[in-house]
């Protein structure tokens, strides 16, 4: 990604988690967060990564949502942001966040059943 290119989707990203916070209540969408923005070289075109912290059909509600209020937030963007097109944006769930909490929740559980079998055998080294 060009140098340009990577300053405009900083851009987005903060201009739209701050969009996010003022029109999507935490309390009807869940927590709603930009992880990442990735604009096509020609700016045209802007993938928008998003985490929703909630359970799946919080999630999918949420995420359905923004995609139906795409043309609204584009056009939001358009007036905060000052560029000869404004890109068409996409959401993408972003569940990396999710991932890392299950796998912590495994690592958790593994040396916790690892300290209970040394503990259950105290002359084990493993």
């Amino acid at each position: 990604m060009s140098v340009r290119s990577e300053k405009v989707a900083s851009l987005f990203k903060e201009e739209l988690g701050t969009y996010f916070q003022k029109n999507f209540p935490m309390e009807r969408y869940g927590l709603m967060t930009v992880t990442e923005v990735r604009m096509s070289p020609d700016l045209r075109n802007a993938k928008v990564f998003v985490s929703i912290f909630g359970d799946e059909g919080r999630k999918k509600k949420s995420l359905a949502q923004l995609e139906s209020h795409k043309p609204e937030i584009r056009s939001a963007m358009g007036r905060l942001i000052r560029l000869r097109n404004t890109p068409a944006l996409s959401f993408v769930l972003d569940e990396s966040i999710d991932r890392a909490m299950n796998l912590e929740k495994i690592f958790k559980q593994i040396h916790q059943e690892r300290d209970e079998r040394q503990s259950e055998n105290p002359g084990s080294e493993r």
